[in-house]
């Protein structure tokens, strides 16, 4: 009897320090999961962050592209305009390849 209280006791010791391992392992495990879903969170932050950057970007792009397309219009209808009226376009001596200042001045108008 003395025997089986001692086994019986080892038993009740033996299962108590199992369920410490237990508690333990899943508070572990608990702050392990805390931890990753924290991560998870911040990276997805980040980049969530990052994107409403690159929107800015690309619309602050986009305005740029705008603007640039007018100018380039403006531009062109200038250069039309002048294309009109330009007398070295008009001339015949443009045909030269290396021009020289007499052949300018006979284009230019007096």
């Amino acid at each position: 009897t003395s025997q089986t209280s001692k086994v019986f006791l080892a038993d009740v010791f033996q299962s108590h320090e199992e369920d410490d391992r237990k508690v333990r392992r899943r508070e572990k495990n608990r702050v392990a999961a805390q931890r990753s879903r924290k991560k998870q969170t911040q990276k997805a932050d980040k980049l969530h962050e990052e994107y409403e950057s690159l929107e800015q970007e690309n619309t602050s792009l986009k305005r740029e592209i705008g603007k640039l397309t007018d100018e380039m219009k403006h531009l062109s209808e200038v250069l039309k305009d002048h294309e009109k009226i330009c007398p070295l376009l008009h001339c015949t001596m443009n045909f030269v390849t290396i021009p020289r200042p007499d052949a300018l001045a006979s284009c230019l108008p007096r």
